[in-house]
């Protein structure tokens, strides 16, 4: 059997059926790892076949598209075997796993697989990463696979990044043998306990039988609702187990399929509208829930003339270049997105979750508007802002039917925001986003400008964490969802070059960028040669300032510039960058170069750009610069800062 919550089984109609609702069973209590979910037809692998049927205590069958099996029906084969034929029945074209004594049945397994192919990191939080680039890029589920024990746990950032996140990823660890587990033995670390709160759900595999269903729930609960991470914890003895799988199993997930959301309240949906028809000053508060809804959002604005500001997360749900966008808003987002929020007298709040980054002080936030708040995850709803109107669903569903009633009651609500878009126009003219030249030094923003001009705005972006971040998302101008792939909630730096890889090998054709910082980049700088020997054409530009800028940022406004151990370089002679980030490159026979100069940047970047392959720039910065505009933390709109750099003593 495997070790898991669920213990019964059912049957439900298909999961596009089960979209918002404003009211959940009050006797189902809602936990963050219980989510309510649904599918949406996008992210449905087309083999999962569901019969349409009323919520009972009948089993589900998930029926996997025909699969030309290396072994006859009845043929024993591996544990091993088993859970590779079951990813190949689950659509997985790549992993990102790396071996170790409790895995290498696995990664034996994927050699005799004409399917997967492995891209070999060199560090397991790297693959974890990576999996999680391959999943923001493309939508799809990352998979990554690691051994027991130190394995394990070095997955351990990568599962809580994609939980924060909402990022669909299954992650595959070896475990000592069955009758090793609770003994201490070599390499053993009991991982199902170690990641519980930072997964949407784990398993531990004790039945070699279970192998199939175990893969079809784990697919299923990380693609359905609000996506997130699931592990799967295998023993050695059952991948070495022999044993013929049945492919006809049911899911037992009865607790999570009973929390599914329902169609959305066409009530509810007339009563949004109606709000927007009252409303002086609308504005659309967007984030990574609206990823998959973004061809319905644009709509939407067409429709109604309603500026959209974004999170973090939403960048590319809505065209940064679009008159309406107000960009990002929140700590870091533009003067312009922030004034609109709080002038506001209604703010629709969709796939979003009031992160304290983007609120400051709850009070204070849309303290004049009325708040509209659709998400998938009833959790989110109420949790740090009460909306006067709720859904619990499915941003997509809601917004057709939002533009289906705004489509049949076009003429009659003649609806015109245009003085209110003026106001902010003037906003966006008064406070732009704008940067300093100091002599011959390259303003970071500059470098993101610069590129995002050479590149048109259409590369995928990956950063690390830290003020380079910050700078990709207010001066790289995003056209689409899932161009921008970057560590929102938990913040993990080295992010950037690994997720950069799993971008680039879910998107072959793609122009793939890395912006990061020294610090962030060293973290996972090993993952240089798996670009080398994958021959991955990823760009690095590095904004190399020799310090651990955004802490940098706080010394100097709130620590009266007291460095305290935030200095990257070698303080015995600081003159020198250090270290050499080129030797670097050179070591895993990458193309590298330096610039400093701001009359040499564009050459470069476009040199970068034009070289086949991978190639690495080193971008040298200054230091004092700030990210701005900035309101402090637990700060109003009030308290925003919007000029200074650490030139200045505060």
């Amino acid at each position: 059997m495997a070790a898991t919550s669920s213990s019964q089984a059912t049957t439900f109609t298909k999961p596009s059926s089960f979209l918002s609702s404003s009211t959940t069973n009050p006797s189902l209590p809602i936990y963050r790892f219980t989510l309510p979910t649904t599918q949406s037809h996008r992210n449905k692998p087309p083999h999962l076949h569901i019969t349409k049927s009323a919520l009972t205590s009948q089993p589900i069958t998930i029926k996997t598209h025909q699969q030309n099996s290396r072994f006859s029906p009845d043929e024993p084969r591996k544990g091993s075997d088993i859970l590779v034929e079951a990813l190949e029945r689950e659509g997985v074209k790549h992993v990102f796993a790396y071996p170790g004594g409790a895995s290498m049945e696995i990664h034996q397994a994927l050699t005799r697989s004409n399917i997967i192919r492995n891209i070999l990191p060199r560090h397991e939080q790297g693959g974890v990463f990576a999996a999680e680039g391959y999943a923001r890029s493309s939508g799809l589920p990352g998979v990554c696979i690691a051994t027991s024990g130190p394995g394990a746990t070095n997955l351990v950032s990568g599962l809580a990044d994609a939980l924060l996140d909402s990022v669909p990823l299954v992650a595959i660890t070896g475990q000592v043998p069955r009758r090793m587990i609770g003994t201490d033995a070599f390499q053993e670390t009991p991982i199902v306990e170690v990641t519980r709160s930072i997964t949407k759900h784990n398993y531990l595999v004790l039945d070699v039988d279970d192998i199939p269903r175990v893969v079809s729930e784990a697919f299923f609960l990380a693609t359905s609702g609000r996506p997130g991470p699931v592990l799967i914890d295998i023993p050695k003895d059952i991948q070495q187990q022999l044993a013929v799988p049945n492919w006809n199993q049911s899911i037992k997930l009865p607790g999570y399929l009973s929390r599914l959301p329902k169609t959305p309240d066409e009530a509810l949906l007339e009563q949004i509208v109606r709000l927007i028809s009252e409303s002086k000053k609308p504005v659309l508060y967007v984030g990574g829930g609206c990823l998959n809804s973004s061809e319905e959002l644009r709509r939407f604005v067409e429709l109604t003339g309603i500026p959209v500001a974004s999170t973090l997360m939403g960048l590319g749900a809505f065209p940064c270049t679009d008159d309406l966008s107000l960009q990002m808003l929140g700590m870091h987002g533009t003067v312009y997105a922030n004034y609109s929020v709080d002038k506001s007298d209604l703010l629709l709040a969709f796939g979003v979750r009031f992160d304290d980054r983007v609120t400051g002080k709850l009070e204070s936030f849309a303290s004049r508007a009325k708040i509209v708040h659709i998400d998938i995850d009833s959790a989110e709803i109420g949790k740090n802002k009460q909306p006067h109107v709720s859904v619990c669903g499915d941003v997509k569903l809601a917004l057709k039917g939002i533009n289906k009633i705004l489509e049949n009651k076009a003429e009659k609500l003649n609806l015109d925001f245009s003085s209110w878009n003026d106001e902010l126009n003037d906003q966006k003219k008064k406070f732009p986003l704008t940067f300093k030249t100091f002599g011959e030094a390259i303003p970071p923003q500059y470098a993101i400008s610069v590129l995002d001009e050479l590149t048109n705005g259409n590369a995928i972006i990956s950063t690390g964490v830290g003020q380079h971040q910050m700078w990709a998302a207010q001066f790289y101008k995003y056209k689409r969802p899932r161009q921008w792939l970057t560590s929102g909630g938990l913040g993990a730096m080295g992010f950037g070059l690994p997720a950069a890889i799993g971008a680039a090998v879910a998107n072959p054709d793609a122009v793939v960028v890395d912006i990061d910082g020294d610090g962030s980049f060293i973290m996972n700088v090993q993952e240089l040669a798996t670009i080398r020997v994958e021959n991955l054409p990823i760009k690095i530009m590095l904004l190399n300032n020799q310090h651990l800028g955004m802490v940098v940022q706080w010394e100097d406004r709130f620590y009266k510039a007291n460095r305290a151990h935030t200095y990257l370089g070698d303080p015995s002679n600081e003159s020198e960058i250090f270290p050499n980030m080129l030797k670097f490159a050179e070591a895993c026979g990458i193309p590298a170069a330096r610039v400093s100069r701001k009359e040499d940047l564009r050459g470069a970047l476009q040199k970068m750009l034009d070289t086949p392959g991978p190639y690495l720039l080193d971008v040298i910065v200054p230091h004092q610069e700030h990210v701005l505009p900035m309101i402090p933390s637990g700060g109003a709109f009030k308290d925003v800062i919007t000029e200074g750099d650490g030139r200045i003593k505060y």
